[in-house]
């Protein structure tokens, strides 16, 4: 068992206790003392992808809103009774709406700081230039662009075709190859390559994290 399954399974932790008997909690421990000194993100980015219900409830809203849309487009179209229904899905749809809005906020302190790395990161390794008004204002909307597809695509890289098992109707999934990950897209190749290094960026940060919190466990 990896430390991000022992991880989940500690979040159902009814106690802290920590002795000779009691080892539930132990990974919650061994993730805040590996924050320190660290540096990174990786901390941040491994409890907003396994221990937030963020990304879940953002998946449920949306999910819901797709369906009651088609229900109420087909209650627009009956009279009668699909009256009541109408009015159901369009207070459903209020609360989706809600729900999404909460997930996004949620997300943005970490957002925030992804944008601010991956700033630093591209000037450092001069993507473009920034040498007039227009060059910086160019490449403020390539950090931000890569910064959101990447942490986007690293927090639900799940295949949506198989549903991240590799297999579809019994045979390789074809868009992910078998291997359960949707592949990394974007608009150009440029953007495309920036946006895949990042994301090769956070698996690391947060591949880095779950070692040194995994070496302090018993």
């Amino acid at each position: 068992m990896g430390f991000a399954d022992r991880y989940i399974a500690s979040l159902g932790a009814t106690n802290l206790k920590d002795d000779e008997r009691h080892h539930q909690a132990e990974p919650l421990t061994a993730a805040a003392m590996a924050c320190v000194g660290a540096g990174d993100l990786g901390a941040l980015l491994h409890r907003a992808k396994y221990a937030d219900t963020t990304l879940r409830n953002m998946a449920r809203a949306i999910n819901a809103r797709t369906q009651l849309e088609k229900e109420l487009a087909e209650a627009a179209r009956m009279k009668g009774a699909a009256a009541a229904r109408e009015a159901e899905c369009r207070q459903a749809l209020e609360g989706d709406t809600a729900e999404l809005e909460r997930s996004v906020a949620a997300l943005a302190p970490l957002l925030r700081l992804w944008t601010e790395a991956v700033m630093e990161r591209g000037r450092r390794r001069k993507w473009v230039p920034e040498n007039t008004a227009w060059d910086a204002a160019s490449a403020q909307k390539l950090y931000r662009t890569v910064a959101e597809a990447s942490l986007a695509h690293w927090l639900d890289s799940k295949c949506k075709c198989c549903n991240g098992t590799g297999l579809s109707e019994r045979r390789v999934c074809k868009p992910c190859n078998g291997t359960g990950e949707a592949p990394i897209e974007g608009k150009g190749g440029f953007v495309l390559e920036r946006t895949k290094d990042m994301v090769a960026e956070l698996h690391n940060m947060a591949m880095s994290h779950a070692a040194r919190a995994a070496s302090k466990l018993r």
